[in-house]
């Protein structure tokens, strides 16, 4: 008990003791580093380095000096032409005959000019077309290249008594052979209908065409032609 109240009576007086002069040495020493820092660049001057100047980074100026132009190189004159004495400078007005020209004649062979004018070269033929072949035999019927030719005269067909009073009415298929001159050369019933096939065949045979040209040359043709029998209501 009594070391440790000597301990608790003297560590407080030790540590008062101790820290009387820290505090200001250690401030003295902060300051005269500080002064050491700032002041030594300022009084050293020569140990810094020098700062390059603006005009290093500007190109130098070299004035142009402009150069003498080339001298003009100056050409003798020339000669005189010489003109031959004998040449006119003048045109003529007239052309004269030409002297000192002389035309010897000379012999031309024309013996090959003329044994290829009196040789036989040869003659040209020209073939005549063929002729036309023969029109077939007998009428040709209607179809193909064959056109069938247009009616240019009708007559109509008579209508029978005894039909008309039957009331029989329809159509009468004819065949007919159209001659070269157009006209109706035959007739025969293909379709017939009682009590009016005369009467379909008689105006038939009064009808008339234009001529069929087969090569430039009139054809008799053979078509069915159609009557028409009707009675009114």
């Amino acid at each position: 008990m009594p070391g440790l109240m000597f301990q608790d009576v003297v560590c407080p007086r030790a540590r008062a003791n101790s820290k009387w002069y820290t505090v200001p040495l250690s401030f003295v020493v902060h300051t005269f580093v500080l002064a050491i820092l700032i002041v030594a660049p300022l009084i050293a001057t020569n140990l810094l380095p020098t700062p390059r100047a603006i005009m290093q980074f500007v190109t130098p100026y070299v004035p142009i000096v402009p150069t003498a132009p080339p001298p003009v190189r100056r050409v003798a004159a020339s000669s005189p032409v010489s003109v031959t004495p004998g040449a006119p400078l003048v045109a003529p007005e007239t052309i004269g005959a030409e002297t000192g020209v002389v035309f010897e004649p000379a012999h031309v062979d024309i013996s090959g000019i003329e044994s290829i004018i009196g040789a036989d070269i040869g003659q040209i033929t020209v073939e005549a077309p063929p002729p036309a072949p023969p029109l077939p035999a007998g009428p040709l019927p209607v179809g193909g290249n064959i056109k069938p030719p247009a009616r240019t005269k009708y007559v109509a067909p008579q209508y029978p008594d005894i039909a008309r009073n039957a009331r029989i009415q329809g159509i009468v298929i004819i065949e007919a052979v159209i001659g070269t001159d157009g006209k109706v050369e035959q007739a025969r019933v293909l379709r017939p209908q009682p009590l009016l096939d005369e009467a379909a065949l008689a105006a038939v045979r009064a009808w008339e065409y234009t001529p069929t040209l087969l090569n430039g040359q009139p054809t008799a043709v053979i078509m069915a032609v159609t009557v028409h029998f009707k009675l009114s209501p």
